[in-house]
């Protein structure tokens, strides 16, 4: 602890503590709903159910839009500008509302055509629900304010009363609408109490269409980042979805809920550093070089590790926490068993330091190529290889971004481009 202190500072450090905190509660949960769930509802509803999930993250990536990157950076530079950061509040609440109500939209217009789930629409909208609610959550402000305990505090309530509720309300198939269905109550109350706790400091500016443009225009490139990332993280699931039957899906999401809770193992000491990273881009750049640096070493060592640990537990975790019947998940574990080093690599070159940076524009072609190659992979893999095409096309689009990324900054080019300008609104009307 004395080292984490010595390296990234006392407040980085208790955000570090708070988050892990967090994260150990988090990576409890599915220990205990998963087994249940996988033998509760059967390979092929869990399969599901995990699509719903995923087309629930494809919309809470509509609603977040990057402004946990985008207005957390703004957050972290203007910290001490009150007008600027109730100007940016309005901006964000405003296109948050706007862009759920865009996703509610395209979800009505595309439900008949949604494969696996034309027949289940409780699933559908209950997952539906749950990523709107998410993407409403007001995780940027404190982020960038470096408050990372209350975000910490009102996730774990979430997450563990979800949890909760799923072992007294889940007891078959036909239950199987009430796990996105509890997760989408869970966020609700979260986020509202985060923005309540986010109003209690922030002056109640109006959302007027020149804030909500504004931000929208401002968080647009990290926006497409997301969006484009999203093509090869959460939404894996639901792609698979399209090219493959539920069972595989089945197979393919158990493996990869174990694969991440091991790669989340990283996320709080990134979450926690991003907008100290952000400041420091600005402020200080070495002293953002150097704590760059210890990040690449934590993020190095920490995903070889957790790698290797993923690879040679993979029998003994799919049965355990997913039952005998789930054996065609083992290879699938073990060939994601790359991900925790490339991806902790990876964030340390792209989003801890490019999206700090401003270098949006040559973040978006990376992600870009990765979800090209994701998807063409997925296309091409997944109907013959099922699950296993799915691995292929994940692991391949990580390996992209990790070699395209280290051949940019071998070759200088972070300097190309100039720091995206604060997000800042002087000439508009005073608050209401």
């Amino acid at each position: 602890m004395d080292w984490v202190r010595t390296k990234l500072g006392e407040g980085v450090a208790e955000n570090v503590v708070s988050l892990y905190g967090a994260y150990l509660v988090n990576y409890a949960v599915p220990l205990f709903t998963v087994p249940y769930l996988v033998r509760t509802l059967g390979v092929s509803t869990w399969g599901l159910v995990a699509m719903a999930q995923g087309l629930g993250s494809y919309l809470n990536l509509v609603v977040e839009y990057g402004f946990n990157l985008s207005a957390t950076r703004e957050v972290a530079r203007h910290r001490g500008v009150p007008e600027k950061i109730a100007d940016l509040v309005a901006g964000v609440i405003g296109a948050k509302a706007l862009l759920a109500a865009a996703g509610i939209a395209l979800t009505l217009a595309f439900q008949q055509v949604i494969p696996g789930l034309q027949e289940h629409p409780k699933v559908l909208w209950a997952g539906v629900i749950a990523g709107i609610a998410l993407g409403l959550n007001p995780l940027w402000y404190f982020q960038g304010c470096e408050r990372l305990k209350v975000v910490a505090t009102l996730e774990v309530g979430a997450k563990t009363s979800a949890a909760a509720a799923v072992f007294i309300f889940v007891h078959n198939p036909g239950d199987a609408w009430r796990v996105p269905g509890l997760q989408a109550a869970a966020s609700l109350v979260s986020t509202g109490a985060g923005l309540a706790l986010m109003y209690r400091r922030v002056p109640l500016y109006r959302v007027t269409p020149a804030r909500v443009r504004h931000a929208l225009r401002t968080g647009w490139t990290l926006f497409l980042f997301r969006s484009t990332a999203m093509l090869y993280t959460s939404g894996n699931s639901f792609l698979l979805g399209l090219f493959a039957p539920p069972v595989a899906v089945g197979y393919f999401a158990g493996a990869e809920k174990i694969s991440k809770a091991f790669m989340g193992l990283l996320n709080p000491f990134n979450q926690a550093l991003f907008p100290r990273l952000s400041k420091l881009a600005v402020h200080d750049r070495r002293a953002g070089s150097e704590l760059l640096k210890t990040n690449a070493i934590v993020a190095g060592a920490g995903g070889l590790f957790l790698g290797l640990s993923v690879y040679a537990s993979a029998p003994l975790l799919v049965r355990i926490l997913l039952g005998n019947k789930f054996g065609p998940a083992i290879p699938v574990l073990r060939f994601l068993a790359v991900l925790p080093l490339l991806i902790g690599l990876n964030t340390v070159l792209c989003t801890q330091w490019m999206a700090p940076m401003g270098m949006d524009r040559t973040l978006n072609r990376v992600i870009l190529g990765a979800s090209i190659v994701n998807v063409c992979m997925a296309v091409v893999m997944a109907p013959r290889y099922r699950q296993m095409g799915m691995a292929y096309a994940v692991v391949s689009a990580e390996l992209f971004i990790f070699v395209v990324a280290n051949l940019i900054l071998l070759r200088g080019r972070f300097r190309e481009e100039p720091p995206v300008p604060a997000l800042a609104l002087p000439d508009l009307e005073n608050p209401a």
